[in-house]
């Protein structure tokens, strides 16, 4: 059977729309044949968003973006969200819409509830949320710190007027005087540190020879050190106090008149002979002294001894 050229251009016309329809939807993300649903989420603004964009879980692409317009009387935005028809979730999972990069635009990722006996089904409504994206989290850090850089700016600001208002031309002239001083000052100071410096030069020689015999006093030092370490301090205390103790000893006997010693200090007999001895005996050595023939003579043919009588005291 011919086809006339009317039928074959009605039945290219035919696959063409057939073949566009088909093509359309696969650009969509969605698929004539396989079984989905239709849901909704709405959102206060979606900045970012647009048709065909990823629908997912986990990563993982469960559908498309479908369409995206006003909620009948109000500023909300209403989105369509066509997703694979076995999923199980609940309708209480929450639709975010994130930035899926910096210049990625944005998607909506489904966080599923699974409930037992619920599950979606076309026409159910997801609560919305919103994670904030990259710019809006620099946004948030770096609002804080403009405001800080303000404030410091401001506080500069006010500083400086504050300098501006001290500095007159007497304070100027007052810091000129200051930093001269000070610059003379350090000046006089370099000149001492010189003077030091041609000091120790020239007396380089002394000050080693000195330092040396600084070591060698300090070596001496320390051997006297180590001798004193040595010597029993203990056993030369220990004979220190026996001696002590025998001195005390002794003085307790001469204090109650035992013994010679503490006879002839504490018996006032003993003094009074001893002293009418020592009398006597002067006596003796001055009879002795004026009168020496009394006691040595010499004769070769004998003499009457002339008997000693005592002289009487002037």
């Amino acid at each position: 059977m011919k086809l006339s050229r009317e039928i074959k251009t009605a039945l290219l016309v035919i696959f063409g729309l057939g073949f566009f329809y088909f093509g359309f939807n696969f650009l969509k993300g969605s698929s004539v044949f396989s079984k989905q649903k239709v849901i909704y989420s709405v959102y206060d603004e979606v900045e970012g968003l647009s048709i065909g964009a990823d629908v997912n879980i986990n990563g993982l692409s469960i559908g498309k973006i479908t369409k995206i317009d006003f909620l009948p009387g109000s500023t909300q935005i209403l989105v369509s969200m066509r997703v694979r028809g076995d999923l199980a979730f609940s309708s209480a999972s929450e639709a975010i819409l994130y930035e899926t990069g910096l210049i990625g635009g944005k998607a909506i990722m489904i966080q599923p509830i699974f409930e037992n006996g619920k599950s979606i089904k076309t026409g159910d409504t997801l609560p919305s949320g919103v994670q904030p994206g990259f710019t809006e989290l620099v946004n948030q850090q770096i609002a804080p710190l403009q405001q800080k850089l303000t404030s410091t700016l401001t506080s500069v600001d006010e500083l400086f007027d504050g300098v501006s208002n001290v500095l007159n031309n007497q304070t100027q002239e007052n810091l000129k005087t200051t930093l001269s001083e000070l610059t003379r000052t350090v000046e006089n100071a370099n000149n001492i540190t010189r003077k030091l410096n041609r000091l120790l030069d020239s007396n380089a020689t002394a000050l080693d020879t000195t330092f040396k015999h600084l070591a060698s006093t300090s070596a001496n030092l320390s051997q006297i050190s180590d001798s004193l370490v040595e010597v029993d301090f203990k056993a030369i205390l220990a004979q220190y106090n026996k001696i002590a103790t025998n001195l005390n000893q002794v003085l307790d006997q001469v204090n109650t008149s035992q013994g010679t010693a503490g006879k002839l200090i504490n018996d006032p007999a003993l003094y009074t002979q001893l002293n009418a001895t020592l009398e006597e005996l002067e006596s003796l050595l001055n009879d002795l002294k004026n009168n020496p023939k009394r006691y040595v003579h010499f004769s070769l043919f004998g003499k009457k001894n002339t008997p000693y009588t005592k002289e009487k005291d002037d």
